[in-house]
């Protein structure tokens, strides 16, 4: 994140002598990406975080792709039957050399603890409630959460009540919009977001000195590791890395005389591709405006849109939980009869979340049983 934020004690300097009442030291931790070249976090641990006890069994992770056919898809991930923790629950719909789209239907809290090693990601709570604990922290989790965790947090959820959620792995870091931050990283006065909409952690100083279990994702397989102490032993931290929160309600759409494009939706970056909100709002007022989006060739990203609430003013048959994938090379627009029903309005109460990558995306191959066949010919 582009500001720093300071948690429990910390020493007055960096890499000095810091210890408890007994005059035992604390051990530092450095929490660094690209070396020692981008932003950092400086944490301090009650024992070393390097004590490892046992080493688990490798477990393979492989996704297959089936896209025999370049054509637009809805896949109702409403029927998607796996249930689980916040990891073992997640099924990959979308994937390249960038990014991996998974749904995941949260029923059971976890276990043991997870590091995503090669990856950041963002969880989007399309509903329930629950709690984010992690070495930075806890956070509250409720309907509409952006949860974004920076590769290498490590972290559990404990669930309320179960939580269904889109998950965006990214091999880049997560940002929020260029165009919206000036040159010290602040969002700008016309951004539709703050800091003030930021949620981050909070720290509760902790006991744990039992060991714990951590399964870290590396690339094509998730290792298990025994360490002697619980990472969460932590006495205070700082810097500008860490876990964080932005609701999708506190998003302020920018509107227009005439129809917007997708751009202003914009609320994450990242390497290659874009995350958009599109929330309630009103339409253009312009006297001749379409509220309806054109038809679009995107021509250098594929388009996916995850439906969340409310009714979408362009397409028919959605309904909650919906994704839509339309590839680059074929046009998409509003179907049959949702331009002249968007002249008749003045707003829209939809809620969804888009995604564009600059690459093209591969489709996985467990699809076919939740997909609505007939929806590449909902335009006749």
């Amino acid at each position: 994140m582009p500001f720093y934020l300071k948690q429990g004690k910390v020493p007055p300097k960096r890499h000095t002598q810091f210890r408890n009442k007994k005059g035992d030291l604390f051990w530092e931790e450095l929490i660094s990406r690209e070396g020692f070249s981008g932003i950092y976090s400086n944490i301090y641990h009650k024992n070393p975080p390097t004590s490892v006890e046992k080493i688990g069994e490798f477990k393979p992770f492989k996704i297959k792709s089936n896209q025999d056919i370049h054509r637009h898809y809805h896949i109702k991930t409403k029927k998607i039957e796996l249930n689980g923790n916040a990891i073992k629950s997640r099924y990959p719909l979308f994937y390249n050399s960038d990014l991996t789209i998974y749904k995941s239907h949260i029923n059971q809290s976890m276990d043991s603890l997870y590091k995503n090693g090669c990856a950041d990601e963002i969880i989007f709570i399309h509903s329930g409630t629950g709690k984010f604990n992690s070495n930075f922290g806890n956070l509250n989790l409720q309907p509409g959460d952006y949860l974004i965790i920076p590769k290498g947090t490590i972290w559990k959820i404990d669930i309320e009540e179960e939580i269904r959620a889109l998950v965006i792995e990214s091999k880049y870091p997560i940002e929020t919009p260029k165009r919206y931050r000036n040159n010290f990283g602040q969002l700008l006065e016309h951004s539709p977001f703050s800091e003030r909409d930021i949620r981050t952690p909070e720290l509760k100083e902790l006991t744990n000195d039992h060991s714990c279990l951590i399964d870290i994702k590396l690339t094509d397989r998730i290792q298990s590791y025994k360490y002697k102490y619980h990472p969460f032993d932590l006495i205070g931290w700082d810097g500008f890395y860490y876990p964080w929160i932005f609701n999708i309600h506190d998003f302020m759409p920018i509107t227009g005389k005439i129809h917007q494009p997708p751009p202003v939706h914009q609320t994450f970056q990242s390497k290659n591709f874009v995350v958009c909100s599109f929330v309630p709002r009103l339409f253009d007022y312009h006297k001749d405006s379409i509220p309806a989006p054109y038809a679009h060739s995107n021509i250098d990203s594929d388009e996916i849109i995850f439906y969340s609430e409310g009714n979408f003013m362009s397409r028919k048959g959605i309904e909650p939980e919906s994704i839509t994938y339309h590839p680059s090379g074929i046009p998409h627009g509003p179907q049959p009869g949702k331009i002249e029903e968007s002249l008749k309005v003045s707003d829209t109460n939809e809620l969804a979340v888009m995604i564009d990558t600059f690459k093209p995306l591969n489709i996985v191959d467990s699809y076919e049983d939740i997909e609505d066949k007939n929806y590449p010919f909902s335009w006749l």
